[in-house]
């Protein structure tokens, strides 16, 4: 839960519309998420209020079926690539900030940044799309060998538990035989190269 400092009145209406939308055990993980990306938020120096609002709001669409998330991606105008269209899945990150902006009224840059990126990431990601990537990994029910990675690597950096996401991401996938999406690669390369020393940078 928030700490009393937070402003809290904003999360009413979205507690409310999740009971409805998703089951218990992913408003369990979405509360989780939620802490997780404030305390991260504290530890790194964020917007603790911006890092609590993107948390809560970053899976409003998880549970919406194939046909309707490409439906409403086509409404809010969000480009839908060949492999989004053939794992529909893949744009519930972006549907989902679509959706906290227009049920919700969230307007901030960031927050609907990290929402949309919470998922494949991108090729350059801000401090509160980090966090929330990071979060999104670590909070307290994800368990694994790859959790423990990615929760591993959060004790040393924020970019370092991206890389570390994003490359057990790729691992998984390849393993599965499945597709890459190009977003999930560009914030590997992105994390990787933005860790090493300044005159060997990518």
């Amino acid at each position: 839960m928030p700490g009393p400092a937070l402003k809290t009145t904003w999360r009413t209406p979205v507690l409310a519309w999740l009971e409805q939308h998703v089951p218990a055990r992913r408003l369990t993980h979405i509360l989780g998420v939620e802490a997780t990306a404030i305390e991260l938020a504290q530890r790194w120096g964020a917007d603790l209020d911006r890092a609590g609002r993107a948390g809560l709001l970053h899976d409003l669409a998880k549970y919406f079926g194939p046909e309707q998330l490409l439906s409403e991606a086509e409404r809010l105008g969000i480009p839908i690539d060949a492999i989004q269209r053939s794992t529909p899945h893949l744009l519930h990150a972006d549907v989902s900030a679509g959706l906290a902006r227009e049920l919700f009224g969230e307007t901030d840059p960031s927050v609907l940044a990290a929402i949309a990126n919470h998922t494949l990431g991108n090729s350059d990601l801000d401090i509160l799309s980090q966090i929330l990537y990071v979060a999104d990994w670590i909070e307290p029910t994800r368990r694994g060998e790859d959790v423990e990675i990615v929760r591993k690597a959060a004790m040393g950096s924020l970019r370092s538990a991206v890389l570390s996401g994003a490359e057990q991401t790729i691992l998984e996938l390849i393993h599965n035989r499945r597709l890459i999406h190009p977003r999930t690669l560009l914030t590997r390369n992105w994390a990787l190269c933005s860790l090493q020393e300044p005159s060997q940078r990518c």
